[in-house]
């Protein structure tokens, strides 16, 4: 008996459909500024870190961000989620707060934190945790904040 043959023999005998678990990932692109710049630190520790990233101006990124959710397929629609559904949510979390604006200025979430496309991850696994009717199935955020470099975020806070 094979793997799928013991999962559906197993299902039967419990009175209840197993559903497979898949992986759904949406991407869009924004484009912002922002500097890295810690309130808590003198303004020489803040250059010696964060070095040209810290100019007084600001620096701007095309980010490209990846949402992904997981869970079982619906054996109706047979979906995870409708992809429809996501970019409205990605809409509203991440693109009318986020794109063209200056990440410092605009955001209020940045008043007092450093945004660092660590933050940024965090921040947008947490607006989009709002707005979500399942917010169980946010499984990952990933941003691209150049082609070298990337955050990945799982939504584990400490």
């Amino acid at each position: 008996m094979n793997q799928l043959d013991k999962q559906k023999a197993e299902s039967s005998v419990s009175g209840k459909q197993l559903q497979p678990k898949v992986y759904v990932t949406k991407c869009e692109t924004f484009s912002a500024c922002h500097r890295l710049h810690s309130n808590q630190l003198s303004d020489e520790s803040n250059q010696s870190i964060f070095g040209k990233c810290n100019n007084p101006n600001g620096h701007g990124h095309n980010y490209k961000v990846e949402v992904t959710v997981y869970g079982p397929v619906d054996p109706v629609t047979g979906m995870v989620m409708n992809l429809t559904d996501l970019k409205k949510y990605m809409q509203l979390a991440i693109m009318n707060n986020l794109d063209h604006k200056n990440l410092d200025k605009d955001v209020p979430f940045f008043k007092d934190v450093v945004s660092t496309t660590e933050n940024l991850a965090v921040y947008i696994w947490d607006q989009l945790s709002l707005l979500l009717p399942s917010p169980g199935l946010l499984h990952e955020i990933k941003i691209h904040e150049t082609e070298k470099n990337i955050v990945v975020y799982r939504g584990d806070h400490c």
